[in-house]
């Protein structure tokens, strides 16, 4: 009894260090008993230092018939998984079902560890669902395994969402959705779905909350795009006296650009410092970007420099917080610096390039992308690419990147659909945008808007209407910019009654408050449509000042319908604006032109150049041969472009001449039909 009571308490010494010495013991210990106990065989389980050994003790047990324990099986499950052999931890697992130990929750529990541990995930929900066929309906420890599984799964699709809930509803069925394990790992899993409304639900029936239940609600709400609720939750930790974490804060520094609450993200850096995490990188990664994107480049550029082993996400947070602030040339020089410029770092500069009215420079650089090693376009440079092709009307081109994302299967990306949608609509090519709208499988918000105002742009109110109808009847909500779209594709349609039906409806059953650009859609429907009192009267009833998007609409309204007393004083109240424009007086000085007041025509020009308004250089541009060509009036073309730009030109031109030679024959045909 002595040496059996020495050998397993060596075995239990050499455990804690392992070495070959302690898996030597494993052969003089089973050479004298037949079997061993339980404590000394996990002990040797533990000590496994190599996979190799592990495969020797398991052979061991197998030899002594020491298999036979659902302990020690679930101990070699997870010894198994420990190194990485899911499959040796699977084989393991199912080699019990002769010896019925299916029953054993600390069994199931192991392999269900080592699945998630390997996000293997859809693994572990198999076995989940084996495992609830057996009888057995988990316990504490193993809904937070499964919900977590359920979270390594991701995606926002209804499968997603459907499991979820069905999970919860077990936890609920037994007992333990009420575990703090359980309710976190509930909160996080709702977070990753973008289910917010659901993780407060949890949050809220939460008998106990940890400093962790808190911060995966702040930083879930910051992912989900909810901003003001990021930064209302963030408030009401500080007035509880509650810690966030360096995670949480630096999620919550990223939402303040998106509210403008520059001042917010200046006092979050003083509870940064003062917590002591200024010297996380990825903290000051979020500084850089919120200092960038308020315009303060010179206080991100010193952030910068005080990172003192920057790597290439350092280098992408300055490139586009440069970027942010519209130095696409710095951002631009930041980037040459790069030794190896990754995906993030080239889309940041094409994506500022795109946004500050650049798009050539960022098709150049895209061009310069394709043929760079180890750079792969991802999703967000082709939104960005796409964007400057519909702002550029480069169909051709964009038709080229279309055929990338086919090859590449980019374009079953969401982002990349929606972007499409958008292309094709701006480029005129409509017909495709829809095509590839009923394509899209899981269609957002984004999708609907994006065909919504494709039709508006393209005159076809009605076909707006009916998308808007689809897009409510398919269980989507509309938010702000649907109605822009919608309102936007009524007027220039001429659907008064629809329009103000819309708009009384934003408000009344979806509760969404009118921005400007609600005004200004709402004015431009029915000053176009010649009610300019009505128009008026909008105005008048906004509840903020109107800017120049809204009293150039009611202006240009007024040209329209050749209302010069009415024009007169729109006019008066744009010249009072802050941030005059040429394009004001322009109009006005049109207006005055349309009914023969020369005079006063002039004088608005005048009064222009005095206060040293210049109007924009019209420019046009062509496509040649996949390159976009810029030219305004007056401009020098170079030798190498000119010859195939005429060419181009003059195929138009008789395209054009054909066109209307066609409408003449038309326009004659319809004259002998009314007399």
């Amino acid at each position: 009894m002595r040496h059996v009571s020495a050998s397993q308490y060596l075995i239990h010494q050499y455990a804690l260090k392992p070495s070959r010495l302690a898996i030597s013991s494993v052969h003089r210990y089973f050479g004298t008993r037949r079997s061993g106990s339980l404590d000394s065989l996990d002990s040797l389980l533990q000590g496994c230092a190599r996979v190799q050994q592990c495969e020797q003790v398991h052979a061991k047990f197998i030899v002594s018939g020491s298999n036979s324990s659902a302990f020690l099986a679930s101990r070699l499950v997870s010894t198994y998984a420990r190194f990485g052999r899911l499959s040796d931890a699977q084989m393991a697992f199912d080699s019990r079902s002769q010896l019925d130990c299916f029953s054993n929750q600390i069994l199931w529990n192991s392999i269900l560890r080592a699945s998630v541990s390997g996000e293997r995930c859809v693994n572990a929900l198999n076995l989940y669902a084996r495992m609830r066929k057996f009888g057995n309906l988990g316990d504490g420890y193993t809904f937070p395994l499964v919900i977590r599984a359920c979270r390594q799964l991701g995606g926002n699709g209804r499968k997603s969402s459907r499991l979820s809930q069905v999970v919860h509803c077990h936890a609920i069925e037994a007992g333990f959705h009420s575990h703090l394990q359980v309710s976190n790992e509930l909160i996080a899993m709702y977070a990753k779905l973008g289910r917010m409304v659901d993780a407060r639900k949890v949050f809220e029936g939460m008998g106990v909350r940890t400093t962790l239940s808190w911060n995966m609600m702040v930083s879930g709400h910051a992912r989900s795009g909810l901003s003001l609720e990021t930064l209302k939750l963030f408030s009401l930790m500080r007035k509880k006296g509650i810690g966030v974490n360096a995670e949480a804060l630096a999620v919550i520094l990223s939402v303040c650009p998106d509210l403008g609450a520059f001042h917010t993200g200046k006092a979050i850096h003083c509870h940064v410092i003062k917590d002591g995490f200024e010297d996380y990188s990825f903290v000051k990664h979020s500084l850089i970007s919120l200092y960038g994107k308020s315009g303060n480049v010179i206080e991100a550029q010193i952030l910068f420099e005080k990172i003192e082993n920057k790597n290439t996400v350092s280098w992408n947070a300055l490139i586009t917080s440069y970027a942010d602030a519209g130095l696409c040339d710095e951002a631009f020089e930041v980037f040459s610096q790069m030794e190896r410029p990754d995906i993030v770092s080239w889309t940041a500069v094409i994506s500022g390039f795109a946004a500050n009215e650049r798009e050539e420079d960022g098709l150049n650089l895209f061009r310069r992308m394709q043929i760079a090693a180890n750079v792969t376009a991802n999703a967000v440079t082709i939104c960005s690419v796409l964007s400057a092709c519909a702002e550029l009307s480069a169909l051709n081109l964009g038709k080229e990147i279309h055929g990338y994302t086919t090859r590449t299967f980019l374009c079953n990306e969401l982002l990349v659909s929606n972007s499409l949608v958008d292309m094709y609509a701006k480029c005129g090519n409509l017909k495709e945008g829809r095509r590839v709208f009923e394509r899209i499988e899981g269609k957002d918000v984004i999708s609907w808007n994006s065909i919504i105002k494709g039709h508006g742009m393209h005159g076809l109110g009605v076909e707006a209407l009916q998308m808007f109808d689809r897009m409510i009847t398919n269980g989507h909500r509309p938010d702000g910019i649907t109605f822009i779209a919608i309102l936007s594709a009524c007027s220039h349609a001429g659907l008064v009654s629809q329009g103000r039906l819309l708009f009384d409806k934003m408000v009344s059953k979806y509760r969404i408050e009118p921005r400007m650009e609600h005004y200004a859609c709402t004015v431009d429907l029915l000053g176009r449509s010649g009610l300019l009192e009505e128009a008026s009267e909008v105005v008048k009833n906004m509840p903020m000042e109107p800017n120049n998007c809204v009293l150039g609409a009611l202006l240009n309204s007024c040209r329209m319908h050749k209302n010069t007393a009415f024009a007169e004083n729109v006019a008066s109240r744009m010249f009072g604006l802050v941030s005059e424009s040429s394009w004001s007086y322009t109009l006005m000085s049109n207006i005055y032109a349309g009914n023969g007041k020369w005079e006063d025509s002039a004088r608005e020009r005048v009064s222009a150049r005095s206060k040293g308004l210049k109007k924009a250089v019209g420019q046009s541009w062509i496509e040649v041969k996949k390159k976009v060509c810029k030219f305004a009036a007056g401009d020098c073309l170079e030798e190498k472009d000119s010859e195939e730009i005429f060419q181009v030109l003059k195929g138009l031109t008789i395209q054009m001449e054909d066109i209307s030679d066609d409408d003449d024959i038309m326009f004659g045909k319809l004259m002998k039909l009314k007399y």
